[in-house]
């Protein structure tokens, strides 16, 4: 019988997963951001996702059968549903709420960020060198770690990112759990992964967590690359939302890099 799920890793990005040529000053290009929320199963369900909904409704309204789906980009835009925050008063109470939900949720945050112009020659085992794949291989190393560590189970829902690419990604979890990394042996990863395949879920399903993942990814990023001094530190609410969630990480620091549970720099 398989292990109960206690933990699910919900997965989204920041930046660009592609490998076309790019301009290496060109910081937003070259860096991508794998970003995790890890929460309690049972909690998520009975309590922190029907509290998430109600925050959407509170703000945008909306029908249980046609729910609002946050998207960072298109808050950023105040398009559509969205047009109410361009009332500052609501848009300062929405911000306000967000930063309170960001860091009052009982999630373990995993944030792995990957330089592609550094990468390509180099060898990370079994998944090549595709950043996004890199990426997923750095944070299976570290959520596993974190499950071990806490004597838990968990699997790993990431969004839909298209066909071909998502077979790639289900190919590169894989690849992970049946054939360890150079790190870690394969049982280090099937001890405590309940799923020998990755969970793959599109945008327009609602799934709660994938939506703050969506909204916290880039603040990550931005905090971790500014620490670095390899991109302009976040500013405004963006660094609000970075700060918020700075406790949600395990985190260390050797020769200026971060390593540990939390944060990784993959160069």
């Amino acid at each position: 019988m398989p292990p109960i799920v206690k933990q699910r890793l919900f997965l989204d990005e920041s930046g660009d997963h592609t490998v076309r040529e790019f301009n290496p000053k060109q910081w937003d290009k070259r860096y991508l951001c794998l970003f995790g929320c890890s929460f309690d199963v049972e909690h998520y369900r009975k309590k922190w996702q029907p509290d998430f909904e109600e925050f959407k409704r509170r703000h945008f309204g909306g029908d249980p059968e046609d729910p609002v789906i946050l998207h960072r980009e298109e808050l950023k835009a105040k398009h559509g549903l969205f047009s109410v925050l361009r009332d500052q008063a609501k848009c300062d109470a929405f911000n306000k709420e967000l930063l309170e939900i960001a860091d009052k949720a009982p999630f373990r945050g995993f944030a792995v960020v990957i330089d592609k112009f550094s990468i390509a020659e180099k060898h990370f085992g079994p998944v090549g060198t595709h950043p996004y794949h890199v990426g997923i291989l750095a944070l299976l190393e570290r959520y596993c770690g974190w499950l071990h560590f806490g004597k838990q189970t968990g699997d790993v829902l990431a969004e839909a990112r298209g066909g071909r690419e998502d077979q790639q990604l289900k190919a590169a979890y894989v690849a992970v759990y049946s054939g360890g990394t150079r790190f870690n042996a394969a049982n280090f990863f099937q001890k405590v992964l309940s799923s020998t395949e990755i969970k793959i879920k599109p945008k327009v399903q609602n799934i709660a967590a994938l939506q703050l993942a969506d909204m916290l990814a880039y603040p990550a990023k931005r905090r971790i690359l500014g620490e670095l001094n390899w991109a302009p530190a976040p500013t405004g609410f963006t660094n609000e939302l970075a700060q918020a969630i700075e406790r949600k990480y395990n985190r260390r620091f050797a020769d200026n890099k971060v390593l540990g549970y939390g944060k990784i720099v993959i160069e």
